[in-house]
């Protein structure tokens, strides 16, 4: 079962979430069949918009992430609750380009020069919104320079998806660690060595270590405050494809209605689930309008 963690070093100095996202990501890319480098970034960023949500006051504050790059991807779209709730598409999901220069998928190579857009709805009027030019399309660097300009937050993260030979997702995972307003110089300091030996939290997955045992590598004991199930869950429905084609208006209803195809189909983004409607029920929507 998949989950996150959110806790805190024994000084005091950080807040940290580890999140363990293979079988959300794993369902996602097999819903959406994606080739191994959509699956890396579809699972980077539905891992790190996971982490994101846990970092709200209330269980049912969403965020949502919108990548939209002059790669071959197009974009990606994820949106994440504090109930561990978790969705999320890709644009182009079956792009397969070459290998980077260090014999890894090429994210940053799929996703190109792009701007990420962050939208927070907290219950409030109007949603927090926050854009930047992504500096690397790695995503994990990209949330990091996010944190830093948009939320003030000195922080670092790390991403991790592995794609195994049949285009499993064999390991997924996510660590975010902030620097809190008394943090200590002694732990800052401690935390920057550490970082120079750490090379990846997907080869420390390949080692078998789980996400707890990365971040005790980089800060030593922490305390959990807080563990909560993720899965992936799209909130879809026939109801609200039945808004969607109410949202056509009339004319376009009546000319499906008129048309000599039996039934129409309707896809949703997040989770590829199909609804269809025959033409009795879309009769009826034209009825009710």
């Amino acid at each position: 079962m998949d989950y996150i963690i959110r806790g805190i070093d024994k000084t005091k100095s950080f807040r940290v979430f580890g999140a363990n996202t293979t079988d959300l990501v794993n369902i996602a890319t097999k819903r959406h069949f994606t080739t191994p480098v959509a699956s890396a970034c579809l699972g980077r960023a539905m891992t790190g918009v996971a982490m994101m949500a846990q970092m709200e006051k209330n269980p049912t504050d969403r965020v949502s992430i919108i990548i939209k790059g002059d790669g071959p991807i197009g974009g990606i779209v994820v949106e994440a609750n504090g109930m561990g709730d978790v969705k999320g598409y890709i644009y182009n999901p079956d792009v397969d380009i070459p290998k980077n220069k260090q014999g890894k998928l090429d994210v940053s190579g799929a996703i190109g020069n792009a701007v990420m857009t962050v939208m927070k709805d907290l219950g409030l009027k109007e949603p927090y919104i926050g854009q930047i030019a992504m500096l690397s399309g790695e995503i994990a660097e990209d949330l990091t320079y996010y944190f830093a300009t948009s939320e003030q937050t000195n922080s670092m993260v790390a991403l991790g998806v592995l794609v195994d030979t049949d285009y499993s997702i064999k390991h997924s995972a996510g660590i975010i660690i902030q620097v809190l307003p008394d943090a200590k110089e002694e732990a800052i300091s401690d935390l920057e060595e550490n970082l120079k030996s750490f090379t990846s939290l997907t080869e420390c997955l390949e080692e078998g270590k789980k996400v707890e045992q990365v971040i005790e590598d980089l800060l030593g004991t922490f305390d959990i405050m807080e563990k909560t199930d993720l899965q992936f869950r799209c909130d879809c429905s026939k109801e609200r494809m039945e808004k969607g084609l109410i949202s056509l208006g009339k004319a376009e209803l009546q000319d499906i209605v008129e048309d000599e195809q039996e039934d129409v189909e309707l896809v949703c983004h997040f989770c590829n689930e199909k609804y269809n409607f025959d033409k009795k029920e879309i009769k009826e929507i034209l009825t009710q309008l």
